[in-house]
């Protein structure tokens, strides 16, 4: 039986005999895995749509359950984000993430629209990093179904407390701190919270449609990092050297 479907590469893996398993995310079909053969070969018609983060359309056999690439042609590589270490580790975080709450056999167009507009987002548009990266994560965390309670104080009601439950998932004033809140606290300005706020409600065409000034979006980005691994119960290497990367850079 054959497949044809848009998906997006999420890992590349490499197998004897100059093959490679993709793991592909499609809108209709969830995760699937699927061998491709030849693809380290130097001649490959794979080559292109076979990259890491690599958009495109595929056709694949499946049999007793196992998929292979009969062809694929490449929609997206996303060039420029391909020319910069440190988007591209960004972006290979955004896909591991993606990976880690995706489901084979179990369709979830969001996730793909999510993980291709912020792909997008980096790739073409100036829009700063810490922007596209809080975006990404605060919204795969209510994909995920870890939607945080952004209304009001856990304990008071008050509309715009200062504090972020990270376990918890909701909000707090620092002076009625409530001790069933397990985990830490980090402090949010009214603008981190209208940005929260608004990135969990809007539409998926306007996720970039807010603007917050640089200390607002380094905080933001802080508060969504925390929540997604806390929540996810889950750390990521790509993670971790893209922030190696800004560290070093502010080092110079």
């Amino acid at each position: 039986m054959y497949l044809t479907t848009k998906a997006l590469v999420l890992r590349v893996t490499d197998v004897p005999d100059r093959d490679a398993l993709l793991t592909l995310l499609t809108p209709s079909h969830g995760r699937l895995t699927a061998k491709a053969r030849g693809l380290r070969r130097k001649n490959s018609p794979l080559i292109a749509p076979g990259q890491l983060l690599a958009y495109g359309e595929y056709t694949l056999f499946e049999y007793r359950g196992s998929y292979t690439v009969n062809e694929a042609a490449a929609i997206e590589l996303f060039p420029n984000l391909r020319r910069d270490l440190g988007k591209l580790s960004l972006g290979t975080y955004f896909a591991q993430a993606a990976e880690l709450i995706s489901q084979e056999d179990l369709p979830n167009p969001e996730l793909l629209s999510l993980t291709l507009n912020c792909l997008h987002a980096l790739s073409g548009t100036a829009l700063p990093e810490e922007m596209v990266k809080a975006v990404f994560e605060l919204r795969l965390a209510c994909l995920a179904g870890f939607q945080p309670d952004l209304s009001a104080c856990h304990s008071c009601g008050n509309p715009n407390p200062d504090c972020f439950a990270i376990s918890a998932g909701a909000l707090e004033c620092a002076v009625c701190r409530d001790a069933s809140l397990s985990g830490i606290r980090l402090p949010i300005s009214a603008g981190t919270l209208q940005a929260m706020r608004y990135i969990c409600s809007c539409e998926p065409k306007r996720l970039f449609s807010f603007r917050l000034g640089a200390e607002n979006l380094q905080q933001l980005s802080q508060v969504t990092e925390s929540y997604l691994l806390t929540q996810l119960e889950h750390g990521f290497s790509t993670l971790d050297f893209y922030k190696s990367l800004n560290l070093g850079a502010s080092n110079v």
